[in-house]
């Protein structure tokens, strides 16, 4: 790895001392909140106009089947046109998105559209259209963040601030959302949701645009700078070990799909626990993120990681056969801490080990892989609840995590080693 000074391993507040990186921060904690209260917005209102759960189901399939689509070519522009200009565009049309949110909940909107099934087809079409942005939005933000830092020794600690405030926005933005419907109503809502967005987009302008790095070989054409990205990924022991532990660990060992399930029947705590149950990995994730960023993952990170995936791994298996509603947020609690040791550690590595003028490629595979997992991983536990029961299905699902972290133990001997230790600058 490239040396740094000690002073920029010691700074926990080294990348916030940025500018620029700043400016990237605050336009993400905007464009996470924003996009967490419309989500909730969404949701509420299509199942209020449809009183249908699959219309629910709709939404996360309409956002992600766009969004997986273009991915890969996402990843192919992010690393041929300046980053800062496709961020720039893709929020933008995220604010159409919200304004037209905000038009179909308006009076107006309402009186020219049929109530029903039909009148929240023009709204999966604004929410297809997020998709599109979304799946280019993606990569080039992965792309351009490491472009803002002056070297390399601070990519650790701008990996754990980038985490930590996506983190805490993801549990604000459902909180705030909640409380605008039900004080403001959901036009007025999405109002907010439109004003975070254009304030995100603000941030965004004021960061200074920077050249792409520069390229090893000639510029390639689509077919074999997609090609490149899958060959890299998949030629890589360290950055596919990483991916695959993430991939499977969701697929398999999530039970936030089933929560529901576990509040009504199970914990018997209603709507309101099944709201603190929904919120306790969020509050896990940000804690150990916060505390990462003052103590950093750095020796021993692939032992590490490899712990925490278990470790999630266990606290799955404990939850299932939990019957005890605090006993059971505090263990879903745990697998908040544990996924954010592995986010942080898979984010830092991709980081590391990708070329400069790769990043968007590697980075839409890697959507590819998470942003899967999260939708095939939430019908593997209604399928598989409905095949086994729900606890059992759970615990199948946590024994399966730690069979991939055994494997991956026993295969993926690079992983296993692996050390973030910064070399001493003298070196």
């Amino acid at each position: 790895m490239p040396t740094t000074s000690g002073a920029s391993r010691d700074d926990s507040y080294a990348a916030l001392r940025l500018p620029d990186f700043r400016r990237l921060i605050s336009a993400r904690v905007f464009l996470t909140l924003a996009t967490r209260v419309q989500g909730l917005v969404v949701s509420w209102q299509i199942f209020k106009l449809t009183n249908d759960p699959l219309a629910l189901g709709f939404i996360g399939l309409a956002e992600a089947i766009p969004s997986i689509g273009v991915s890969l070519y996402a990843g192919h522009v992010a690393d041929s046109v300046r980053r800062k200009n496709i961020i720039v565009s893709a929020v933008s049309v995220l604010v159409f998105c919200a304004a037209a949110l905000w038009f179909f909940a308006s009076p107006l909107g309402i009186g020219m559209l049929a109530k029903g099934s039909l009148y929240t087809l023009p709204m999966y079409s604004v929410i297809f259209l997020s998709g599109i942005a979304r799946g280019f939005l993606g990569p080039a933000l992965f792309s351009f963040m490491p472009q803002l830092l002056p070297n390399r020794g601070l990519l650790g600690n701008a990996v754990t601030w980038n985490s930590t405030t996506y983190q805490a926005a993801s549990v604000l933005g459902p909180a705030i959302g909640g409380y605008l419907i039900a004080h403001l109503g959901v036009a007025n809502s999405y109002t907010v949701a439109t004003v975070l967005l254009v304030l995100a987009l603000l941030q965004f302008t004021q960061i200074a645009s920077r050249p792409l790095p520069p390229l090893e070989g000639e510029r390639l054409n689509l077919k074999d700078s997609v090609l490149s990205g899958l060959q890299f990924i998949f030629n890589n022991q360290l950055v596919l070990a990483a991916l695959s532990l993430d991939l499977f660990a969701v697929l398999f060992g999530g039970a936030v799909a089933l929560l529901p399930v576990f509040a009504v029947d199970i914990l018997k705590v209603g709507a309101a626990g099944l709201g603190h149950l929904e919120s306790a990995p969020a509050v896990g994730s940000v804690l150990m993120a916060v505390f990462l960023t003052y103590f950093p993952l750095r020796r021993h990170a692939g032992r590490k990681l490899l712990w925490a995936v278990a470790g999630f791994g266990v606290a799955t298996i404990l939850f299932a056969l939990s019957s005890n509603f605090w006993l059971s947020l505090f263990l879903l609690f745990m697998t908040g801490v544990f996924d954010s040791v592995s986010v942080i550690v898979r984010s830092t590595l991709i980081h590391t080990f990708t070329p400069e003028y790769m990043k968007g490629r590697v980075s839409a595979v890697n959507n590819i892989f998470i942003g899967s997992s999260n939708e095939i991983g939430a019908f593997e536990s209604g399928a598989m609840a409905r095949w086994l029961g729900t606890i059992r299905s759970v615990v199948f699902g946590g024994t399966m995590t730690i069979l991939v972290v055994a494997i991956t133990a026993w295969r993926a001997d690079k992983l296993r080693k692996l050390d973030l230790t910064p070399e001493p600058a003298d070196k």
